[in-house]
């Protein structure tokens, strides 16, 4: 297999670090964006083979801007590109606010990843190997299990997003509340991987299913600080006693195949879910994502909103239209 160059958010923990350990034991060269400098000096740790570990707040698009103008300077092209971060904060009762005062999971979920995908085009289309992967969720589509607990996904006519910054969910209607504004925020990455689809391919979307690790790292990463003793219950129960979950081994190695296994036939957009069929059985799959994630126009309308939002418009560039400081 050659060696190629995979640059992935979110690899300081989770299935971002497992995949990454697995890409760094297989000779690929890494660029894992970090929060901070004490995250990076932590995946230093975890990965002893040499990666790029630039500091990157996903929250800050000002901090998307500098990644990126940084890494179109040295102009390396990147064979794949993954956006695997993800943040949630289940049982708040209020949002809470990106630098630019967008509610926090969308902006990281979302906006910043499509900000950051637009503003290295240039060098994910110079490699003539490329690929984009995007971790999404199953809770996206109302007819799974995930997605039947608690209020479903729905962006509306996107609404909120069309408010700009202040307005707590996406489709500006429903108040706010945590686990639909993480279910919304998936619901966008399939709708900006399809849109994406239609200007470059490959993009694979994928789910991992439910993945809880050991320990208080990982799932309880956000919400710990909200009922702490029923997440932990509910970690205890789906993991080890109904056998619900994957871990993030397991799904670790699934995002790096996605990343650096050679691509099926087709060269456009794919949905695969990590898809529990039985009590400690799941099954990775090609699947339909729900209808609202397959809706050709609000696909379009999200990406050319977001652009508007993040200051890129159709395309990549140098802030044309000012992102908010």
């Amino acid at each position: 297999m050659r060696s190629r160059h995979i640059l992935i958010t979110g690899a300081s923990s989770g299935i971002g670090l497992a995949a990454a350990q697995r890409l760094a034991e297989a000779g690929h060269r890494l660029t894992l964006p970090c929060r901070n400098q004490s995250r990076a000096e932590a995946l230093a740790a975890a990965l002893p083979e040499a990666v790029a570990l630039p500091i990157c707040d996903l929250a800050d698009l000002n901090s998307v801007e500098h990644l990126a103008e940084a890494l179109l300077l040295e102009g390396t092209p990147i064979d794949t590109l993954v956006l695997n971060a993800g943040l949630q904060y289940s049982g708040a009762r209020a949002p809470r606010w990106s630098a630019q005062g967008f509610e926090l999971t969308v902006a990281v979920n979302h906006l910043a990843h499509q900000a950051l995908l637009q503003r290295l085009l240039p060098l994910v289309l110079g490699s003539p190997r490329h690929r984009v992967v995007v971790t999404a969720s199953e809770v996206h589509d109302p007819s799974t299990p995930g997605g039947r607990v608690g209020r479903p996904a729905g962006l509306g006519q996107l609404e909120g997003l069309r408010q700009g910054a202040g307005s707590a969910m996406v489709d500006g209607r429903s108040p706010f509340n945590a686990e639909k504004a993480y279910k919304d925020s998936k619901l966008c990455n399939l709708l900006m991987a399809r849109a994406l689809a239609t200007r470059m391919g490959p993009v694979r979307a994928w789910s991992p299913g439910l993945v809880i690790p050991r320990g208080r790292g990982g799932f309880f990463r956000y919400s710990r600080e909200h009922n702490p003793l029923g997440q932990a219950l509910f970690a205890t129960l789906a993991r080890d006693l109904l056998r619900l979950s994957d871990t993030p081994q397991r799904a670790g190695a699934l995002l790096a195949g996605l990343a650096a296994d050679p691509l099926e036939p087709g060269t456009g957009f794919a949905y695969l879910s990590n898809r529990l069929v039985a009590p400690g059985q799941l099954r990775f799959e090609a699947r339909e994502p729900s209808a609202e994630a397959r809706d050709d126009d609000l696909a379009e309308n999200l990406w050319q909103l977001t652009g508007t939002l993040t200051g890129l418009g159709d395309s990549g560039g140098h802030n044309p239209a000012g992102i908010p400081r």
